[in-house]
C-alpha cells in the first residue's frame, strides 16, 4: 500500500483551524493592481473561509488533516 501524500500546493495555500474549518487566502490581489480601485484592494485583505462545497476537495488534496 502506498504512503498517502498530501498535494504541495494545497498545504501552501491551506490551513486546517482548530475547530475544523479551513482557511484560504483571497485571490485577485497579486499583481496588476494599479487598475484595481482602492476599495477592490481594501475589501481583498485579509483571509477567509473554505466554502462547505469545496470541503470534499480540500479533503481530498490534504488526506492528513483529518477533515
Amino acid at each position: 500500500m502506498p504512503k498517502m501524500k498530501t498535494k504541495s500546493s494545497a498545504k501552501k495555500r491551506f490551513r486546517v483551524r482548530p475547530g475544523g474549518t479551513v482557511k484560504r487566502g483571497q485571490a485577485f490581489k497579486r499583481h496588476i493592481l494599479t487598475k484595481k480601485t482602492t476599495k477592490n484592494k481594501r475589501h481583498l485583505r485579509g483571509t477567509l473561509s473554505v466554502h462547505e462545497t469545496n470541503m470534499g476537495h480540500i479533503a481530498q488534496m490534504l488526506p492528513l488533516a483529518g477533515l
